[in-house]
């Protein structure tokens, strides 16, 4: 059994205001919190892994699918969310206080690069 203790979780800073701590992992999925304050951006960008949280604080908007024309999303708390594996996404927080919450990657996420192509 692994125990991972959110104070003692390593947290890096993904993308300006956005925050990103690794939780509990195992050989088919991880939990990662994440904490995105108030005007910041998560660019847009896919992965292999399926994505599904839940939002705990504050509110985002997702932008999802066509780069052009993206589908807006509104997520807050006590909301949960999905993304297949693929499927293009961004998130920005339009509101006055930081979204917070937790995400599930199947199969395990390392890391958050999203890079210059906005891909991982």
């Amino acid at each position: 059994m692994e125990r991972v203790s959110a104070d003692d979780a390593e947290s890096v800073e993904a993308v300006p205001d956005v925050e990103l701590t690794m939780l509990a992992g195992a050989s088919r999925l991880n939990v990662q919190r994440f904490r995105i304050g108030a005007g910041a951006t998560v660019p847009r960008h896919s992965h292999e892994q399926e994505q599904v949280g839940y939002v705990t604080a504050g509110e985002l908007v997702f932008l999802v699918g066509d780069e052009d024309d993206p589908e807006e999303v509104v997520v807050g708390e006590g909301d949960s969310f999905a993304f297949e594996s693929e499927e293009p996404h961004a998130a920005e927080n339009r509101g006055d206080a930081p979204a917070e919450g937790v995400d599930i990657f199947s199969p395990p996420r390392t890391a958050a690069d999203w890079g210059d192509s906005g891909d991982e």
